[in-house]
């Protein structure tokens, strides 16, 4: 008996030394009797489960991003609602979204006309429940909800220039991303020197970025980095108390609640842009 599972590769009936396809995410994943998961239906997790995490630094497969820049990105195919101002961009990204818990519980904690929150993930499978998820439930609340969310296959790593304007975010999130533990590796984790300076290009001033782990000692390096990073700044007790991201972070993703039944312990911190000073030039030397 076949599989229900498996997905056929461009590689299966290739000839012995023959060069490898480079396979493309299908519209959805499908089997011999047809899709696994008809268009509406709530997906099951367990025909779309992936290695944990992937090497960010060496993932070859293809990715749609515009080459023109954010201008040419079209938002209009991943949300119903639209901001006060008419925008369709999305202003809050949960980066490494897994299978969408965090995602879909902010679309619900949020303003649906302030707020439009973009689940980024980097495997395919993944990212095609998480479609697949948000295309049920605005199906069952009869797209009076849901409309706010969405996902994108995406390697923020690499092509965030190419899909996100300067100052256009309110808020990021990371939530239980791989530690890589070997010191070797350490270049692809997900904070550091070098990515605090781009998520800062696109953070608004006082846009928060959000990071959570059931490993200390990344905590301690999401803390030294961002501690010594000169745009942010650590909330303190009562700021962490009074924002209600800081509970749904902890609470509503799939890696969290694991984490929760095993009893372990999470950290967790949230640091905010903050505001820079204009440059000195020729223009506004005298008035500064």
């Amino acid at each position: 008996m076949s599989d229900p599972a498996h997905v056929s590769s461009p590689n299966d009936d290739a000839p012995s030394g023959a060069k490898p396809v480079k396979r493309s995410l299908p519209i959805s994943i499908e089997d011999e009797h047809g899709p696994l998961t008809t268009e509406g239906e709530m997906p099951q997790k367990k025909f779309y489960r992936s290695r944990a995490h992937c090497n960010p630094l060496s993932h070859n497969d293809t990715f749609a991003y515009p080459t023109g820049g954010p201008d040419y990105m079209d938002w209009s195919k991943h949300f119903t609602s639209c901001g006060e101002d008419g925008s369709m961009a999305p202003n809050i990204l949960d980066i490494g979204c897994g299978f969408g818990g965090l995602t879909v519980a902010l679309a619900e904690l949020l303003p649906s006309n302030q707020y439009r929150i973009l689940g980024l993930e980097i495997r395919a499978k993944v990212t095609e429940y998480v479609r697949l998820r948000i295309a049920a439930l605005r199906k069952e609340a009869a797209n009076e909800k849901f409309g706010n969310c969405s996902v994108m296959r995406s390697n923020t790593m690499k092509y965030m220039p190419n899909l996100f304007h300067k100052a256009s975010i309110e808020k990021l999130f990371f939530c239980f991303p791989d530690p890589n533990f070997k010191r070797k590796n350490h270049q692809r984790r997900i904070i550091s020197e070098r990515l605090l300076t781009e998520y800062a290009y696109f953070l608004k001033t006082k846009g928060r970025l959000y990071a959570i782990t059931d490993v200390e000692e990344l905590h301690e390096w999401h803390l030294s980095k961002c501690r010594a990073h000169p745009l942010f700044r650590e909330l303190d007790e009562e700021e962490l108390k009074a924002d209600v991201c800081v509970e749904a972070m902890k609470k509503e993703t799939e890696e969290g609640k694991k984490v929760e039944r095993a009893g372990a312990k999470k950290y967790f911190a949230v640091f905010e842009k903050v505001e820079v000073a204009p440059l000195i030039n020729s223009s506004n030397f005298w008035s500064t």
